[in-house]
Order: structure tokens, then C-alpha cells, then sequence
């Protein structure tokens, strides 16, 4: 004999988890939309009873109570060609970076337990920016979180104008009034100088990052202003752009230039990465011949060959930070505006 097919089980609902937990099903509508004013033994022992029901919220429901869309906007805004191409290329580089990826891994980290959720926007255009100012407007999403990839960039203005929720990933150029994270980007780079100026080096060069950036500004500040304090008054420089090709390309000139070079300073990872490939292959060994020293401290840095010494930046404790100064916000908007700097420390490895 054929068997029926058994029905679906129920969803659990509130009423489930009201006589799970020995509650009303007021309250534990209050806890679900977390709304405070709660006993925290009750919370708990709702906690418990969603679990042990499987209950889960309806977003929409939810969001009917705490007018919050429960989404978090996480917006890379830089400078862009606002062709497709460019815009393409742009988005391409983002996901080539390591960096960005740390980034999302942080925010989604802090996110995830508590039911939000981000959504990825890029702004490298003035028509992307006005959407990210537009979609914030809407509703669509809580607030922002700014990853801004060059110094003028005009949007966390625009969104602090705006009164819009946002919390910005280094610190910004101007006098803007918003929340950021940021390292000691000038302390890191000392830390660096005085490990290459410990081990006898007496021709260092480096590889700065970009000068209208922030990060790229001050690491090069720190390093040459340390490496005077011992001695050298002149260190060499090359730009590059935080990529291992611009740091491949840089680290040709410097040799060209300076043929006796015994150390080099690379203002991140890749470009540190690219400077060891190109050592390479003009024969110089790493770090008999020449000291390497990278900064961030990323995958980048395990993977070089060999293992480069870096400079730690927690980049995913500082996502994770700077998602927690925006629920802050949107939960507390009358808070004033704040910053976190996180401090650098000297990770010592085999290229230095």
C-alpha cells in the first residue's frame, strides 16, 4: 500500500516560545525585537526557548516593530572611470585586494550573531554616491559602513550631512563629522625603521604607498622620520599603489637607482610581496642581501617566500569595531561622533 505523504511540520510561532519559556508572548515578542527594558534572566530563558523551538523571526514583522530594514550598507567609495569598463575595473580591484576581503570578513563576523546583514554598494562615481545617499534616505538600510579608498573622497560628507548613521575605516582627510576606526599608521612604520636599523642595515630605501591617501602618507612620514633619527637623513622613495605590480615596478627603479640598497620598507603587504619577486630576480637574496620588511600583516605575508616581516594591522578586529560603533549609532543617534585607533605591532618573520 502507498503512504500519504506526511504534511509539513508547523512553523514554530511566538506562542511556541511564550509556553516554552513560562512568558507572555508579549515579552517575547520584546526580546526578539530587542527591545531593552527586559529582565536579563527573562531574555535568556527566551533565548533558550527559540533555540530549543527553532523559532525564527519574520524580518518583516520585525521590522514593522523596530522600523530597522536589519541591513547594513557596506560601501567601498573611491575615485573611478564612470564607464562600464571603469566601474568594472574598479569593483575587480576591490576583490583582487586582500585587504577588502579582511574587511567584509570582520563586519560579517559582528553582523551575523546579531541578524543583520550587510549589503555591498561600491561609490566610485558622483551618480554611485548619490545612490549610496539615496538607498540610506530610503530606509533600505540602518547606516553605512565607509571603506574610502582615496583622501578626497566626497562621500562621508555627504552622508554625515545628511544626518545618515556611519562609521568610516581610517580616518578622514577633512573635518568631517563622523565616527572611524583607524591604526597608528605613523607608529607602525617606526616599528619597522627600528627593526631594519637593529640589524646592522645602512642603505635602506622604501616603497611608499599612494600620498594623497592618509595610511600611505603617514607610513612613509614614520619611516623616513625614524630612519633620520639613526642616521639617515635621505632615504630613497618610490610610489607605488598598494598593488604587487606597483610594487614590483618600484622596486626596479630603486635598484636601478640604488644598486647597493641593503633594506626596503614596503608600505603594505602585496607591495613587499612584489619587491621580493623582483630581488629575485636580479639575484639579490632575501634577507641575506636585502631586509624586507612588509605592512599588515596579511595572507600575503605567510604566503611571500620567503615569509615576510610585517607590521600588523587587526583589520578584521577593526571591521568588527567599527560595525559595533554602528549599531551604537543607530540604536543611540544623539551619541557624539567617535574614533578608535588601534596600535601596530612588529610581526618578525624570515625576509627580515
Amino acid at each position: 500500500m502507498s503512504r500519504e505523504p506526511e504534511a509539513p511540520a508547523a512553523m514554530p510561532t511566538l506562542e511556541d516560545v511564550a509556553r516554552a519559556a513560562g512568558v507572555s508572548r508579549a515579552t517575547v515578542s520584546r526580546v526578539v525585537n530587542g527591545i531593552r527594558n527586559v529582565d536579563p534572566a527573562i531574555q535568556q530563558a527566551v533565548r533558550d526557548a527559540v533555540a530549543a523551538t527553532g523559532y525564527t523571526p519574520n524580518r518583516a514583522a520585525r521590522a514593522l516593530v523596530t522600523r530597522r530594514a536589519e541591513t547594513i550598507a557596506l560601501v567601498v567609495s573611491g575615485a573611478g572611470d564612470a564607464s562600464e569598463a571603469g566601474q568594472n575595473a574598479f569593483a575587480s580591484g576591490v576583490f583582487a585586494d586582500p585587504f577588502f576581503g579582511r574587511v567584509a570578513a570582520g563586519v560579517v563576523g559582528y553582523l551575523r550573531p546579531r541578524s543583520m546583514h550587510p549589503v555591498l554598494m561600491f561609490a566610485e562615481t558622483p551618480e554611485a554616491r548619490d545612490q549610496v545617499v539615496g538607498y540610506l534616505r530610503q530606509g533600505s538600510a540602518d547606516g553605512a559602513l565607509i571603506v574610502s579608498t582615496h583622501a578626497d573622497d566626497p562621500l562621508p560628507g555627504m552622508i554625515a550631512a545628511a544626518g545618515l548613521p556611519a562609521v568610516l575605516f581610517a580616518r578622514p582627510a577633512g573635518a568631517v563629522p563622523i565616527s572611524y576606526v583607524d591604526l597608528a599608521h605613523r607608529e607602525g612604520a617606526e616599528l619597522a625603521a627600528a627593526h631594519l636599523v637593529a640589524r646592522g642595515c645602512r642603505r635602506p630605501v622604501t616603497i611608499a604607498g599612494p600620498q594623497d591617501i592618509t595610511a600611505g602618507e603617514q607610513r612613509l612620514t614614520g619611516f623616513r622620520e625614524t630612519m633620520a633619527r639613526h642616521g639617515h637623513p635621505d632615504v630613497p622613495v618610490a610610489e607605488g599603489g598598494f598593488t604587487l605590480h606597483s610594487g614590483a615596478e618600484a622596486m626596479g627603479r630603486l635598484l636601478d637607482e640604488h644598486p647597493d640598497l641593503d633594506a626596503v620598507f614596503a608600505a603594505n603587504d602585496l607591495m613587499a610581496q612584489g619587491a621580493c619577486l623582483v630581488l629575485r630576480e636580479h639575484g639579490r637574496r632575501v634577507p641575506d642581501d636585502v631586509a624586507v620588511v612588509g605592512f599588515d600583516d596579511s595572507s600575503v605575508a605567510v604566503a611571500c617566500r620567503p615569509p615576510l616581516t610585517t607590521v600588523r594591522q587587526p583589520v578584521e578586529r577593526m571591521a568588527a569595531e567599527m560595525a559595533r560603533l554602528l549599531q551604537e549609532r543607530i540604536e543611540h543617534p544623539d551619541r557624539p561622533v567617535t574614533s578608535i585607533v588601534f596600535e601596530p605591532e612588529l610581526v618578525v618573520r624570515e625576509s627580515a
